[in-house]
């Protein structure tokens, strides 16, 4: 008895790790998806990190161009791709270094802003834009290289800005227009949504 119920066990634990494996997109799958956040003539230079068959963010691809793109994580729902200038890496492996050490977004947020302060951790002296493409019932269609269901969003990065050295409302006065978010701090950013146009992925 003990036998067949180690034998089952075995069995379970097997099948469940293959199938988290399975869920995990190829590398081709990967870098084509991620790569989608970017306009057309920045997607075949650009640096892909993605997901090994453990579910361990990895290097998938060195690119050549500025920007760094992150694949889907296929532990989460929905779909979301980002990438950015490369001038954004220092905060954006910062944060997931704090995060994989257990670090609460708060604390990311106060550690983070504390060493950008004291120089320690370097922030981009110009604007720098994160591109993102997100939905939450949105994937990837290796069959036709498109996303669907999701939406762009952009993202500049504008450290210490705020709305009297940007003339930025705090809010958006149109649907879809720039606003800035977190005015004053190492992350202040200018946020654009635009409305979904007619070549946007469906």
């Amino acid at each position: 008895m003990k036998l067949l119920t180690l034998t089952f066990l075995a069995s379970t634990l097997l099948y469940m790790a293959g199938c988290a494996q399975s869920s995990i997109p190829n590398k081709e799958e990967q870098i084509a998806s991620a790569v989608m956040a970017l306009p057309d003539e920045e997607r075949a230079e650009a640096t892909v990190y993605g997901y090994d068959s453990q579910g361990k963010l990895v290097l998938l691809r060195q690119g050549s161009n500025e920007q760094i793109c992150l694949a889907d994580d296929p532990s989460k729902e929905g779909f979301q791709v980002v990438c950015y200038h490369q001038d954004l890496e220092p905060f954006m492996a910062r944060g997931r270094q704090l995060r994989a050490e257990g670090k609460t977004p708060g604390e990311i947020n106060e550690i983070r802003e504390a060493e950008a302060k004291a120089g320690t951790l370097k922030m981009p002296e110009h604007p720098a834009t994160l591109h993102v493409l997100a939905g939450k019932e949105g994937k990837y269609d290796p069959a036709t290289g498109k996303v669907l269901n999701a939406h762009y969003r952009y993202v500049v990065y504008i450290p210490w800005a705020t709305p009297e050295s940007t003339g930025l409302p705090t809010k958006p006065m149109v649907p879809g227009g720039p606003w800035i978010m977190d005015p004053g701090t190492h992350k202040a950013h200018i946020m654009i949504s635009p409305p979904k146009m007619p070549d946007q992925p469906e």
